[in-house]
């Protein structure tokens, strides 16, 4: 079944969204994988469906996912292919503070944590971190174990705002929050030992009872030295 009579042609091989966009973990589109805001550039993989979606992946992560048939109206070509844009260290570290300034606006907003959100005002984990990084032009991968494996390994000693600390299991990574400094954090965290959404809480196992649980996960932190590249 061919899906693109809705769609011009592409000169660039890609597509823009022009609205916000939920993206699935399969073509049954049953579960929430990640989310594509408005105005990020995509490939389809395929000009076949399968069941009702077809697979994407988006440009600035290379994140591969599917989307329901019915939303290819929401896509137009993209003018110019995404091209990644290198930004140095220095930069990095100058825009910090705005990105910090972008999770501690979102936490003002009423919201909650959903799995694979990357929009305001739903966000998991991974999200909210690349959602903030994004606002100030910086790219991470989508996911938690990704964006552990993409930054510079720091110890607890060398933490500054802007880091990132990483939580899980000894085998893998499966939460992300950003330091704000003095040993306090920012994180989308679910409701299970967390806050179902936004919240602050301390780098110590004398805090909290949500505070001591994440720090019993706690793996390694990471500093964000680089613009994330995917090999599209």
């Amino acid at each position: 079944m061919v899906v693109f009579e809705q769609l011009a042609e592409s000169l660039t091989g890609e597509y823009q969204s022009r609205v916000n966009l939920n993206l699935y973990d399969s073509p049954s589109c049953a579960s929430l994988a990640t989310q594509a805001a408005a105005g990020r550039h995509l490939h389809i993989l395929s000009t076949t469906a399968q069941e009702n979606a077809v697979e994407v992946r988006l440009c600035e992560d290379g994140y591969s996912a599917w989307l329901l048939i019915q939303d290819l109206q929401h896509l137009e070509p993209a003018k110019t292919a995404y091209s990644a844009i290198a930004v140095s260290s220095s930069e990095i570290q100058a825009r910090i503070p705005t990105a910090i300034a972008f999770t501690q606006k979102a936490m003002q907003q009423d919201n909650y944590y959903l799995w694979g959100g990357t929009v305001a005002p739903n966000y998991d984990c991974s999200g909210l971190m690349q959602a903030a990084f994004a606002s100030v032009g910086i790219w991470l991968p989508r996911d938690s174990y990704q964006q552990e494996a993409f930054t510079q390994p720091i110890s607890l000693e060398q933490l500054q705002p802007g880091d990132l600390i990483f939580f899980g299991t000894p085998q893998k990574t499966t939460h992300v929050a950003l330091h704000l400094g003095e040993g306090r954090y920012i994180h989308s965290s679910g409701k299970e030992i967390g806050r179902n959404g936004i919240g602050i809480d301390q780098l110590s196992e004398h805090g909290d009872q949500v505070s001591r649980s994440y720090y019993q996960q706690l793996r390694r932190a990471g500093r964000v030295i680089e613009s994330y590249k995917p090999n599209n």
